[in-house]
């Protein structure tokens, strides 16, 4: 047995810089790091990370700045005075705009260098800036990596999860679902669809998974319920950008009048896959995993 323990994949004796936005994940890691022994210090973006959870996990981490995302010399400056050798992106952030982003002297050199001020921010997509993002870090010689290296038993397995069994009519519409969101993948638009009886209800872009769920709550039809299907984009990191669900994902596709819920097995992120199977149990949907096309 080794000497040391393990924080998933990364050993105690690194340090962890733990990027974080919304959600139940950056918590869960700050948990588990916690626990393990794990130094980590939490970067807090302004507009985008939930004050009170920063004040919440202060006394859970080693220590926390506030930024934003043109700041870029002030964050690796701080990373490198901590000696921050993982970095760590969880939680769901909005796309800043280009007047968001307030760039610093090393941000614009940065921005000028990757392209995106000749090829324009909104022209980029989600996946070129964070694959921009990824590029800088690791130039800067830090590690990106996954909530999966860090959090056992995150990604969703193949096959049915939980009691509830999809139906013929239900695989078609996932089948058409995986066929929309792997075409939305390749556009760089989002990783989410919902289908009913063979008809696209919405597929989601900038507004995020709980916003396309409450909009075709409005626009579904009478008779069998749809299904939500989400898929990793095809081009995109594994080590940030995941697609992600939770209990909350449950409750707004039962709220939508769905029958279940189809994800991209070894690529979807479950938090907490207990509770959620549990939940999508007690809701009466189907929870699935899927592989890609």
């Amino acid at each position: 047995m080794l000497a040391f323990f393990y924080c998933g994949l990364i050993n105690v004796s690194q340090v962890i810089g733990l990027f974080a936005g919304r959600g139940e994940l950056p918590l869960k890691i700050i948990a588990h790091c916690q626990e393990q022994g794990q130094p980590l210090f939490l970067i807090a973006f302004e507009g985008q990370t939930d004050p009170e959870f920063v004040n919440q996990q202060q006394s859970h981490v080693k220590g926390h700045l506030w930024t934003h995302f043109g700041a870029v010399g002030k964050t690796l400056r701080y990373l490198k005075a901590n000696k921050v050798t993982h970095i760590v992106m969880a939680g769901s952030m909005h796309r800043p705009s280009l007047s968001e982003l307030k760039l610093d002297w090393k941000g614009t050199q940065w921005f000028t260098k990757m392209g995106l001020a000749k090829m324009g921010l909104k022209a980029s997509g989600d996946d070129g800036l964070l694959s921009s993002i990824v590029r800088l870090l690791k130039s800067e010689g830090l590690n990106v990596v996954s909530a999966t290296d860090i959090l056992d038993n995150l990604l969703a397995p193949k096959g049915v999860m939980g009691r509830h069994q999809p139906e013929e009519a239900d695989w078609q519409d996932i089948t058409k679902g995986k066929k929309i969101a792997h075409l939305l993948g390749v556009g760089d638009i989002g990783q989410a669809v919902v289908v009913q009886q063979g008809l696209v209800l919405g597929v989601e872009a900038i507004e995020g998974t709980e916003s396309l769920l409450a909009r075709c709550a409005q626009l579904r039809r009478e008779g069998r319920g749809g299904v939500l299907v989400k898929m990793a984009k095809p081009e995109q990191s594994r080590a940030v950008d995941l697609p992600t669900i939770g209990v909350a994902t449950i409750h707004q596709a039962q709220a939508a009048g769905l029958r279940g819920v189809a994800v991209e097995s070894g690529s979807t992120q479950i938090l907490d896959q207990k509770a959620v199977i549990k939940a999508a149990d007690a809701a009466g949907l189907y929870l699935v995993g899927v592989p890609p096309l």
